[in-house]
């Protein structure tokens, strides 16, 4: 461990950016022959440590330091210069569920990692007969004297209690995602001081917010699915760090814009009287400042505010002052970033709106799970990795699964620019009133420890429908405890028994592969919670070979980068015209035995061609920004459709028999052949906002798909509707693509002179990559047979 002269505090690399040039972030301090640090932790008792080997290895498995992992400020929106990091080795014991302290700790862990993982040096499946058992000493920095001292906790799973000196700090937590303190400097000694922890965690046999933590063998098995191995225990940061008595404990900022000013709420511990200075700067200029009351909401003013978007995340500085009688008692750092969130009409489709205009929210689904650190990324480098991944792959949302990260994980959103939804972890059963009570205690916290992330734009409530109750109460109260921020009832209200509430901003639908057909209404704008799913397994890169699980396998990568840009361009060319206005691939990384990722689960492969999936993305972000409107045919009229690819431009659509073909119709054709190649174009019979091509010699019956193939056929039922509307999109040389329906990624396509559907990076021979846009491009004609 490095040491340096008493008194010098080297910054935080945070704070050698300009917008942290108001805070330091570190402090190095010694003691004794002990070093507290920012970065470091006052050790254990010696003994022999090794991590165990993990699963797969990550590029940054071998990095984690063995007695200061994880050394970066936990908390990047409320800091201050002088803490403490008790990340490290600590003793570990595992007892029966209902036994007290066990009297010898014989084994050590590497906190913050969960029991289960490789990191933490256990590594074993822990149940809810288990309760696990942590304990390590320290020594209070001798200039931390005169001030109060806290002990901080980012996160753990799932009832932990806590001793320092035998004597119990404060009351047992309940609640595996939120972050929990208690001022601990009467329980203190003046010496050496003794924490011991304990922690239970029943996981899914529990009624808590559980996400997708299931209690089961730590090494790679079979199976598994949807779910994952749990993560129990102590999961974050644990820290110490002074302060005043009187001192700030959270920092509630909403940007207003339209308004010119940041809205903003200082709350603290142990006032009387006192009131809050904020300041507001960038590159050390001061833009605004104000004073208010404590505990109530005053104004900072922000002129000409410098937005924040995914491609400009501009930051502000904050520094908050307490006042007591005009001396400072307090001073904490933070940062913010002025957007506002909402909806809006945008050419009469209800859409979501940043900074007051539509811009198409585009994403994956990102579950934040390690191989080696399970819960816990391993290093801060990791952690920032996969939302780095998101934007070198062109998106500028990402939807956090069910998980709650640590706050430095929004902190790199903020930065990098990444629009975020937050999942609160769902429970597993039907919750009792007592699993209700502490389920919404623990959403409202979560709720206040990230309020203030500008890059946070939307609450997830509930997920298909797992563990739901009470959806729109539960989405009307998030509202009004979050009015700055969009509300999703449920995501996947279309799925798995899922029940909607019927209210909050969005309706939330899950098509897998997609991107299916979700439409807005008048009070929510439509989004596509999840969809793809496309899986591919790299050798050498499968948590566990060959026990693979996707929603649809690629025979190779050229498929697998054909079929996922289909699925943007479809989005783009089909959907989002017709009403989408955010959509979530699912998933950023393998899982497990999931093999659905855009990376390997260890992130050492991107499956896919980056600057092709950057490029689709991009487009599809661009064409929001202007005319959003679909293509328009004319209906009650009759018309040919005409092939357009170089050397079959003679070629028309025509049925034959009941099947579709293209034959090559001129003036001295017969009146049968121009009567099969004309058809009326009317509204659609599944949307009226699409159209269905009704025979001009068969009156009553359509085009429709079926099995790939397209016919000439009647019929009745919603699957015949639909499967005889199609939708229009741009194609090549002024053209028109024929999207269908209801497989918005599948185009009408003639090859060897029949129509199929076809899809890009399908594996049919019809979908046979070569002059595919070509092939499905049609000129819209005057009719053969008027």
């Amino acid at each position: 461990m490095r040491r340096v002269p008493a008194g010098r505090r080297p910054l935080d690399w945070l704070r050698r950016r300009a917008r942290w040039a108001t805070t330091a972030l570190a402090a190095l301090t010694l003691v004794g022959g002990t070093v507290l640090t920012a970065t470091g932790s006052a050790a254990a008792a010696p003994r022999a440590w090794t991590p165990k080997p993990s699963p797969m290895t990550t590029p940054w498995t071998n990095q984690v330091p063995v007695d200061n992992p994880l050394r970066e400020y936990p908390r990047p929106q409320l800091t201050r210069p002088d803490w403490a990091n008790l990340n490290g080795i600590w003793d570990f014991a595992v007892t029966s569920a209902d036994a007290g302290q066990p009297a010898t700790f014989s084994e050590q862990i590497r906190v913050p990692f969960a029991a289960e993982s490789a990191l933490s040096g256990i590594q074993r499946k822990i149940t809810q007969n288990d309760k696990l058992w942590y304990k390590r000493t320290f020594t209070v920095p001798s200039n931390w004297n005169g001030r109060r001292v806290q002990l901080n906790f980012g996160a753990s799973d799932w009832r932990t209690t806590v001793w320092v000196n035998g004597r119990q700090a404060g009351a047992i937590h309940s609640g595996g995602y939120d972050a929990f303190s208690y001022d601990v400097t009467d329980l203190l000694n003046g010496g050496t001081n003794t924490i011991v922890v304990s922690v239970w965690d029943p996981t899914e046999t529990g009624g808590q917010a559980v996400g997708k933590q299931r209690i089961r063998d730590t090494a790679p098995h079979p199976g598994g699915g949807i779910f994952y191995t749990a993560a129990s225990g102590i999961w974050q940061t644990v820290w110490l760090e002074p302060t005043a008595s009187a001192y700030i404990s959270r920092l509630d900022m909403v940007p207003d814009p339209a308004n010119n000013r940041l809205k903003v709420t200082v709350r603290c511990t142990g006032t009387n009287g006192h009131q809050a200075r904020v300041t507001v700067s960038t590159g050390g200029t001061t833009i605004g400042t104000a004073t208010g009351p404590v505990g109530t909401e005053f104004t900072v003013p922000i002129p000409n505010p410098h937005l924040w978007t995914p491609e400009d995340p501009f930051l502000y500085d904050v520094k908050t002052d307490l006042l007591s009688a005009g001396t400072t008692v307090d001073s904490v750092g933070s940062y913010t970033g002025m957007r506002s969130i909402g909806t809006a009409r945008v050419d009469g489709v209800l859409r979501p709106v940043l900074n007051g205009r539509f811009v198409f929210q585009t994403g994956t689904l990102d579950q934040g799970y390690w191989p080696d650190g399970i819960y816990t990324a391993p290093t801060d480098a990791a952690l920032r990795h996969d939302l780095q991944k998101h934007k070198d792959l062109g998106f500028n949302m990402v939807r956090k699964h069910i998980k709650v990260e640590p706050q430095r994980w929004f902190y790199w959103a903020d930065r990098l620019g990444l629009l975020v939804w937050q999942d609160m972890p769902s429970m597993e059963h039907t919750p009792d009133a007592a699993a209700r009570t502490q389920w919404e205690a623990e959403y409202d916290r979560i709720i206040d420890q990230h309020r203030s992330s500008p890059s946070l734009v939307m609450w997830v409530n509930q997920n298909e429908g797992w563990g739901q109750y009470d959806q729109a109460r539960i989405a009307d109260k998030v509202k009004a405890y979050d009015p700055s921020r969009l509300v999703d009832n449920m995501s996947g209200v279309n799925c798995c028994g899922a029940v909607d509430g019927g209210n909050g901003d969005v309706v939330d639908h899950h098509v897998y592969v997609g991107p299916g057909t979700t439409v807005p209404s008048a009070t929510r704008a439509a989004v596509l919670g999840e969809f793809g799913g496309l899986g591919f397994k790299v050798a050498g890169h499968e948590w566990y070979p060959g026990g693979g699980f996707s929603y649809e396998d690629q025979p190779d990568l050229a498929h697998l980068n054909n079929r996922f840009v289909g699925l943007i361009d479809a989005i783009r060319e089909v959907r989002m015209p017709r009403g989408l206005s955010a959509s979530v691939y699912t998933e950023i990384t393998d899982v497990e035995n999931e093999v659905n990722g855009l990376l390997t689960y260890d992130r050492q492969v991107v499956k896919v061609d980056e600057a092709r999936v950057r490029t689709a993305n991009r487009a599809l972000i661009e064409a929001s920004r202007g005319s959003t409107a679909p293509i328009t045919l004319p209906t009650g009229q009759y018309k040919s459709l005409r092939v357009t690819t170089p050397g079959y431009t003679d070629r028309y659509l025509r049925h034959r028999d009941g099947a579709a073909f293209t034959d090559v119709v001129t003036g001295t054709s017969d009146s049968l052949l121009k009567n099969d190649a004309t058809w009326k174009i009317v509204p659609g019979l599944a949307n009226s906002s699409c159209y269905s091509f009704e025979s001009r010699n068969y009156p009553g019956e359509y085009l429709r798909h079926r099995a790939y193939r397209v016919h000439k056929e009647t019929g009745s039922g919603d699957l015949y509707r639909a499967d005889a509307t199609f939708c229009p999109v741009p194609g090549v040389n002024g053209g028109v693509r024929l999207s269908a329906y209801n497989f918005p990624e599948q185009y009408l396509r003639h090859y060897n002179a029949e129509l199929w559907l076809a899809t890009p990076g399908g594996t049919h021979t019809w979908d046979n990559p070569a002059l595919f846009a070509e092939d499905t491009t049609w000129a819209v004609e005057a009719p053969w047979a008027p």
